[in-house]
């Protein structure tokens, strides 16, 4: 968590200022911004961390923002709304919608901390699928078009005989693909690879 960064958007310079000083006593990195589009101008979606927004902000608010992110498919940034009294069932929307959490103001301190470093969490733990499923999927492209075929009837539970009758080979040659796609994607054991083929909808199981 300690490469985190909180991105703050708030036209308020004074609660901007008091924000990143209140993150900054846990050593969490903190980029501010004072309005939505300078957020859209300067985020780095490489960056993991999360996004602190009031709900209400002049021109584009923070909803504006959320759907704008959405619409960029910048799905994976946890949002944490800020929102008075009044805007709690706007906040409500908005967390239906796909942000992460709200908080009311008046908020504690701690209170507002620990739901951050929540969000952090969870942004971790999506960069770190997202890591693996691009992983895979690059595993699965390096694959020719027999070894797939190969693939999805030894997902499928055949036997290399059985696989060599269905694909008009020998059970030699279906033994050399089958190994190359051991190989190829990593896998130890046909369980691994059955595994790997159920995160692939493109794989049948």
């Amino acid at each position: 968590m300690s490469d985190a960064t909180v991105f703050i958007v708030d036209d308020d310079q004074a609660v901007a200022r008091s924000l990143r000083w209140l993150i900054e006593t846990v050593r969490l990195k903190v980029e501010t911004f004072a309005s939505v589009q300078a957020f859209l101008d300067g985020y780095d979606a490489s960056k993991p961390g999360c996004l602190v927004l009031d709900v209400r902000m002049p021109g584009m608010s923070g909803l504006d923002l959320q759907e704008r992110l959405a619409a960029r498919r910048m799905y994976h940034v946890p949002i944490i709304f800020i929102t008075g009294h009044g805007d709690v069932q706007m906040a409500v929307r908005a967390v239906q919608a796909g942000a992460f959490d709200f908080v009311e103001k008046p908020f504690h301190d701690q209170d507002l901390l620990d739901r951050i470093q929540r969000a952090i969490a969870h942004d971790a733990g999506q960069r770190n699928r997202e890591e693996q499923r691009s992983q895979l999927k690059a595993l699965f492209a390096s694959l020719t078009p027999r070894e797939r075929e190969v693939l999805d009837l030894v997902v499928e539970g055949m036997s290399n005989k059985a696989i060599a009758n269905t694909l008009g080979l020998s059970a030699k040659t279906v033994e050399v693909h089958r190994a190359k796609v051991m190989e190829k994607m990593h896998a130890r054991s046909i369980s691994d690879l059955v595994k790997m083929a159920m995160q692939n909808p493109s794989v049948t199981t």
